[in-house]
């Protein structure tokens, strides 16, 4: 009995057209046609993507997976106590919205994610050959590859502090680690994180995290993005400190980051992991190229303020 990830997330953006032939190419597959084309699914995910149309980029919405009703009701109780609105939804869902970011996340009864375990050959490594007389069969992939599942979403809040709170509080994550007043990652699943905060003047849509199976294919799915959308590398190849995981961004017509990634801690023991603050120095990455600046301070952040203002 527990919330186990993500289950969807839906994304407003001016050109649904152009950002659904993004995703496309990136990997996911389309299930929506015709006058409704941005709708897209993982490998094992089912459908997790609905891009929709809206004034400016945002992230308007994300299903927050539970076992079962008593989940559910866990977090009417829980909004009642913080005078925080909840909707009733047909099917026994609940949603709440996030006052600091007017994002509505909806805890809904879904099961849970079956993955299919990837028997790859071992790496070679000094002394231990485990692949001999034969080439990494890595090197013979190419085009697209296929993302498995949702991972995360990380949006800018203009009050990082009391956006945690909401999601502890009330719809019931997990801190996982920070670096104080900049970055929180916290989880609902076993992932390091399922959602992912940043501190901004303005509220904002960051990224959404795609999993995929090693770092070989978020190279490979990186190099058939940079060859059908130029200049869409934002940042990667690199290696992340908090959460760990190998990852490469790619920018989407409308500006938002879409990211690959392979290798995530997982925390399958509440008790034996221990939410630590971190310096600034840790906050991003372990290696890679250097953080460019759009990726800190998105450059159409006045842009949204003011489509906000107007709205």
């Amino acid at each position: 009995m527990a919330l186990h990830g993500l289950a969807d997330m839906t994304l407003g953006v001016r050109d649904v057209h152009a950002v659904a032939g993004f995703y496309d190419q990136f990997g996911l597959s389309a299930t929506g046609t015709g006058p409704s084309p941005g709708r897209f699914a993982t490998q094992e995910g089912g459908e997790q993507l609905r891009i929709v149309a809206h004034p400016h980029r945002r992230l308007l919405a994300v299903t927050v997976a539970a076992d079962d009703a008593d989940d559910v009701d866990r977090v009417r109780g829980a909004a009642a106590a913080h005078d925080v609105e909840l909707s009733e939804h047909p099917d026994g869902s609940v949603s709440v919205v996030e006052p600091n970011v007017d994002v509505r996340i909806t805890v809904a009864i879904r099961p849970r994610i079956q993955q299919v375990r990837l028997l790859t050959p071992d790496t070679n490594a000094p002394a231990h050959v485990a692949r001999p007389d034969a080439r990494a069969p890595a090197i013979f992939r190419s085009g697209a590859v296929s993302p498995r599942r949702l991972g995360h979403v990380l949006y800018g809040t203009p009050d990082i502090e009391a956006s945690t709170r909401f999601l502890i509080d009330v719809v019931g994550f997990k801190l996982s680690d920070a670096s104080p007043g900049i970055i929180a990652f916290l989880r609902c699943s076993a992932d390091h994180h399922n959602i992912g905060l940043m501190s901004s003047p303005v509220p904002f849509f960051h990224h959404s995290s795609w999993q995929v199976n090693d770092v070989d294919e978020i190279g490979q799915g990186a190099q058939h993005m940079m060859t059908n959308f130029e200049g869409c590398s934002a940042w990667g190849l690199g290696r992340h400190f908090l959460g760990s995981n190998f990852f490469w961004y790619l920018r989407d017509p409308a500006g938002n980051f879409a990211e690959y990634y392979a290798d995530l801690d997982q925390i399958v023991d509440d008790d034996a992991w221990v939410a630590r603050n971190w310096a600034p120095d840790k906050s991003l990455y372990a290696w890679g190229p250097a953080v460019p600046m759009e990726f800190i301070s998105p450059p159409d952040l006045e842009e949204i303020a003011a489509a906000m203002a107007a709205a």
